[in-house]
């Protein structure tokens, strides 16, 4: 026991004290948002809207996500990540706060449109933040610690969250959402000085050339479809899934976050290992994005052998080792692919492919549901990473051919 545990403390060495700092903050900062694997539910459930409606609105979540994405990239190569990360913190936790004041249909498409445009401009400028705060070569394990620390806090929100519903309702988790936000950013602002950095005319020179980049590279526009795709199916795990457990299952709501602690604390014991081993195997990045998309395929077909409720608890298994081989190495991809001066722009493309997958996923797949059934959608959800699979073999031909 004593060899396995120096073994996992092993794989955390050479790391920085600000991607310590970054991870603290980023598990509370996480911890916090015990309201969003049950929003979906909040609508249908608490508000009354239709699960149609539900999916309306949980598309403006999205577009929010989208519009903060583009925006927090473009603000990062302006005035700096660490600008764009406080003030996206301080200002999303005002707003959890005031959202859950707002009850009516068009309220909340625009309440949570804005709050997300907030809230996102955060992503692309914490991805940056790694090419300044680790080395080259620990980029992949320092983005792995920082996900470690996120599904930690996911781990056990939910499970929290649904005990908190079940005593007093949805209002208080929307104040413990804010509060942790600005907690997370007033540690932030004192734990973590801001670099300045003096920009030399040869790299503004080289900045202005690779102005556009992201958009005109097209492996990387192959890859923006890759990571879109398994978006797509991924979204289900906090959209149509935990209405899935209650309709099919008639689980509660903590029974659901258990379920869903199953994710975090595989993410937690697994992942910053299965990482480090990954990195000393000769395995190209698509290649294990390829296979992640796989497996996020089976753990949605998984689900149409739905008559026993353990199938919940393989498909929150597959579908965490898709996410744990997945999100890493698109990530590190992005990163590495990235041209100088441009990082921000390239982060803020792949961080879109969230964003768009979250305006489309819920609407399309609630309304699957509500007109064909849960078989139906997850078929289709399946599909989606059966796609993602040929074209990650386009995108390792063209790889290996310098394109």
């Amino acid at each position: 026991m004593k060899t396995l545990y120096n073994n996992y403390i092993s794989n955390f060495k050479g790391l920085s004290k600000e991607i310590w700092w970054l991870a603290l903050i980023s598990l509370i900062n996480r911890a916090g948002t015990m309201v969003i694997p049950f929003l979906s539910k909040y609508l249908k459930e608490s508000l009354e809207f239709s699960i149609s409606d539900a999916g309306t609105i949980l598309m403006f979540f999205g577009i929010g996500s989208l519009i903060g994405s583009w925006l927090g990239g473009k603000l990062t190569d302006k005035i700096g990540f660490y600008k764009v990360m406080f003030y996206s913190l301080l200002l999303t936790g005002i707003g959890f706060i005031v959202l859950q004041y707002i009850t009516s249909f068009w309220g909340l498409c625009i309440g949570i449109l804005v709050l997300m445009s907030v809230a996102d401009t955060f992503r692309p400028a914490l991805f940056v933040s790694l090419k300044t705060y680790s080395k080259p070569e620990n980029q992949t394990r320092s983005l792995t610690l920082l996900r470690l620390a996120i599904n930690l806090g996911m781990a056990f929100g939910p499970m929290i969250a649904g005990f908190i519903i079940s005593l007093d309702g949805y209002s208080l988790l929307f104040w413990i959402d804010g509060i942790t936000c600005i907690l997370a950013i007033l540690l932030f602002k004192y734990l973590i000085n801001e670099t300045v950095t003096n920009v030399t005319d040869a790299e503004k020179a080289i900045k202005k050339q690779n102005k556009n980049a992201a958009i005109k590279d097209k492996s990387f526009l192959i890859f923006f479809v890759i990571s879109f795709l398994i978006a797509l199916s991924f979204f289900q795990l906090i959209t149509s899934i935990p209405i899935y457990h209650y309709d099919e299952f008639c689980l509660t709501e903590f029974q659901t976050g258990v379920i869903m602690f199953i994710n975090g604390a595989l993410i937690v014991i697994f992942e910053m290992p299965l990482i480090a081993l990954l990195e000393t195997k000769s395995i190209s990045h698509v290649k294990l994005i390829l296979i992640s998309a796989i497996l996020f395929a089976l753990s949605y077909f998984v689900l149409l052998f739905n008559i026993w409720v353990g199938i919940l608890v393989v498909n929150i298994i597959l579908l965490t080792f898709a996410e744990m081989i997945g999100f890493p190495y698109t990530n590190a991809f992005a990163l590495n692919r990235a041209k100088k001066g441009s990082e921000g722009s390239y982060m803020a493309l792949y961080t879109m492919t969230f964003a768009l997958a979250f305006i489309v996923g819920p609407k399309i797949g609630m309304d699957i549901i509500d007109n064909y059934g849960y078989r139906i959608n997850w078929i289709i959800t399946g599909s989606y990473s059966l796609l993602a699979v040929i074209l990650s073999i386009w995108l390792q031909k063209r790889i290996k051919n310098n394109l």
